[in-house]
């Protein structure tokens, strides 16, 4: 499944009223730890069908960053049934954000 972007407009629908796990990747294109993981998120968004994938960009997205508290990027959350089930800060190994789901 492609990866989403997600704003404060679709972010009702796609995230809290969603029917599988989402696997949330807080980021901005000035954060170099952002662009190493942005290939990894995109390949579990390839593989696993059973999840929602979705970017927020925190420059655009302020509003849903300060919502979930975010301090540093990148910060990927899982959110299950609509509540943060995970989150982590920084540049993770793909086998960590797995476990996550």
């Amino acid at each position: 499944m492609a990866v989403l972007t997600i704003t404060k407009e679709n972010f009702e629908h796609e995230v809290l009223q969603s029917d599988r796990p989402v696997l949330l990747d807080f980021w901005a294109t000035w954060c170099g730890p952002c662009r190493m993981i942005a290939p990894v998120v995109e390949e579990i968004a390839a593989e696993r069908p059973d999840i929602k994938v979705g970017k927020i960009n925190v420059d655009e997205q302020g509003e849903l960053a300060q919502q979930f508290g975010v301090m540093s990027i990148p910060t990927l959350v899982v959110i299950k049934h609509g509540q943060i089930a995970e989150q982590t800060v920084g540049a993770v190994p793909k086998e960590h954000i797995l476990a996550m789901l």
